[in-house]
């Protein structure tokens, strides 16, 4: 059965922790789909994954279209939730529900994330009154990565984790069915996490969340343009990669590959009658 809203409810209700993962393409959806995930995002970070970006802030509408179908099309069970892009909701309420409609219909999204706190409640309460999920994200917002000054860790004083606390409420109260707490420490984390009903899914935010999230391509070694402190590598795929195609080449080279029961083949009788 397809995961939904509902199975993030329940897993905050029963304390069954939640797990994420990202995913941007078809062959990687249906892979990670088939280990059990609840939900897969289909993240802005693709514009630091797949399409080699500084920051996320220059992702399109088009971009989480494209690949959000692609991975849309290879899960059949997780929940596949997909970012709004940088000024796809910020410019105006209409504009937000307009976008994350598109989200829905073109990605064939089952929710949509977005960044903010107190800020975006109202916009969060107009897309879910149209229907959609949206899942909140605060703490490090990398949307607004410039505003930050740099990827740093938020809350860590007293009025920055007040401030935590009112966002976190904020959502909640605006129709958010989940909160991703990133870059958060982790006695903030388990304090807001105790004081929401819905459920909190942390990165960078310690075990107290009720869920996890990770970029699959951190925790499976392939992506190393940089490594936060959080990722832990589950798997050195990169390097796997790396060396399967250094296989390659040297059997190519060598002209061990392809080898016979690699090709088709003819019978010789037709051969000689071409010469």
């Amino acid at each position: 059965m397809k995961k939904s809203v509902t199975t993030f409810a329940n897993g905050k209700l029963k304390g069954d922790k939640l797990t994420m993962l990202t995913a941007y393409d078809y062959s990687t959806a249906k892979l990670i789909d088939s280990t059990g995930v609840d939900a897969i995002l289909v993240g802005d970070s693709l514009g630091n994954v797949m399409l080699g970006y500084e920051d996320t802030i220059s992702v399109t509408m088009e971009d989480m279209i494209h690949h959000g179908a692609a991975v849309a099309r290879g899960a059949k069970e997780a929940m596949v939730i997909i970012d709004m892009p940088f000024m796809s909701y910020q410019t105006s309420v209409y504009d937000a529900v307009v976008n994350a409609g598109r989200l829905m219909k073109e990605g064939r999204a089952n929710g949509v994330k977005l960044e903010g706190g107190v800020e975006v409640a109202d916009t969060i309460k107009a897309i879910v009154a149209a229907g959609i999920p949206v899942m909140a994200h605060i703490g490090l917002t990398p949307q607004s990565i410039n505003s930050f000054g740099g990827y740093k860790v938020q809350g860590k004083d007293e009025m920055a984790a007040k401030k935590l606390i009112e966002d976190a409420m904020a959502v909640q109260e605006a129709g958010a069915f989940a909160v991703v707490l990133e870059c958060v420490p982790e006695k903030l984390a388990t304090l807001v996490t105790s004081k929401l009903d819905i459920p909190t899914i942390g990165i960078g935010a310690g075990a107290g969340c009720d869920g996890q999230i990770l970029v699959y391509a951190d925790m499976m070694g392939m992506f190393s343009d940089y490594v936060p402190k959080f990722v832990k590598k589950f798997a050195n795929v990169g390097e796997a990669m790396k060396e399967a195609c250094k296989s390659y080449i040297d059997e190519v080279k060598a002209g061990t590959y392809p080898a016979v029961e690699h090709t088709y083949a003819i019978d010789d009788e037709v051969i000689g009658k071409l010469y």
